[in-house]
């Protein structure tokens, strides 16, 4: 059908009239919904989520979780927690009666660590690809059934194309993971948001040869995966948490270095306990210090004119203790948060901005490890 071109002397009624014949005509071709108004009611104003498992970092993301119907990529150095986030993931959306699929290309998943964490291992769907091709297979066909809350795909690095099995070692076969990544990203992106499905990338780091100046690490898969993510988490492991026993586990770092769903580059530290995952009661005190729901007078900790204890570890483990007081602290958290996030978001005449070239606290792949131990309370 061809229309014919608006006259300049068309009144505002009469282009409504030639919109929403164009509109008629659209939805002829390709269905209703095809295209809408942005406020119309069928378009959702707020984002769903699944939950992190960590109020840190559910307030770090900035809208309370994993968006649904969106890529994420959570990358970082091995042994800094990449898994761990997304299995308390999977856990959080198995306390809502999700369905979750972890696509195993690392052949690496720790069952008794993942219950640990709360995942319910026989709800859970696992596959272990023989390759490249047949892991994103799987990973389209789960998406398009629209059954599936959560897929979790770990590791892209280990997506190993069919040429590169097949073929014998020390054959080159320069750009196919990068080739395979772009065309699964193309055909993952529409169908994850029509069917609601949350994509969890982990990914690993490399490091590129001959870098004199600036950052040398860089993820597996080539550049696809930055551009279709909705957020890319960078997670690191900044010290250990020592007892008198010894390393019990890691301080870690997550950094928020993609969102567009919120603002960028906000950065939360939690307790990466060994065999329990992310400490939630250490996590809850910590934020709640940040926020100034709690004060801390020397080493004693408060609540209004309510002394809670001395010590951080103490005022965390009668939190674990008390589940009633625990939760009134998460409301009060997340209300002082949202508070001043909206003050914040409110526009400021009189601050001082500057532009700063090459800074390194907007790389994609932040400074490097530190190695600066951490002791428990």
């Amino acid at each position: 059908m061809t229309m014919g071109k608006p006259d300049e002397k068309n009144k505002p009624l009469d282009k409504l009239k030639l919109i929403q014949d164009a509109i008629g005509v659209i939805e002829k071709q390709f269905g209703r919904g095809a295209i809408m108004r942005l406020g119309e009611h069928q378009i959702a104003d707020s984002v769903a989520v699944i939950p992190s498992g960590s109020l840190g970092i559910d307030l770090a993301l900035g809208v309370g979780g994993f968006p649904r119907g969106r890529i994420v990529e959570i990358f970082g150095p091995e042994s800094s927690g990449k898994t761990t986030l997304a299995l308390h993931a999977i856990a959080q959306a198995h306390k809502k009666g999700g369905v979750c699929a972890f696509i195993d290309a690392e052949h690496a998943l720790d069952v008794t660590y993942a219950r640990a964490l709360g995942v319910q291992a026989e709800n859970l769907l696992i596959s272990q690809p023989d390759s490249g091709e047949q892991a994103l297979e799987i990973c389209e066909t789960l998406v398009r059934s629209s059954a599936v809350d959560l897929l979790v795909l770990d590791s892209v690095a280990a997506l190993v194309p069919r040429a590169e099995i097949e073929g014998e070692m020390g054959d080159a076969h320069m750009g196919l993971q990068a080739r395979l990544m772009s065309q699964a990203m193309r055909k993952l992106t529409g169908v994850a948001h029509k069917s609601r499905c949350t994509l969890l990338f982990i990914n690993q780091l490399r490091q590129k040869i001959g870098v004199v100046f600036g950052n040398p690490e860089v993820t597996s898969g080539g550049n696809a995966l930055k551009f279709y993510a909705s957020m890319r988490i960078e997670v690191r492991r900044i010290g250990a948490i020592k007892d008198e026993k010894g390393v019990i586990g890691n301080r870690t770092r997550i950094k928020v270095v993609k969102n567009k769903l919120a603002p960028p580059f906000r950065e939360v530290e939690v307790d990466v306990l060994y065999g329990h995952g992310i400490w939630a009661a250490g996590d809850l005190l910590d934020r709640a210090l940040d926020v100034g729901v709690l004060t801390r007078s020397g080493s004693w900790i408060a609540w209004d004119n309510r002394q809670l204890g001395q010590g951080r570890e103490k005022v965390a483990n009668m939190l674990e203790m008390d589940p009633s007081l625990a939760d009134t602290l998460y409301q009060a958290v997340t209300e002082q948060f949202r508070k001043q996030a909206l003050l914040a978001a409110r526009p400021n005449p009189s601050a001082t901005r500057s532009i700063v070239a090459n800074d390194p606290a907007v790389d994609e792949v932040p400074e490097a490890e530190c190695k600066t131990d951490t002791k428990v309370a």
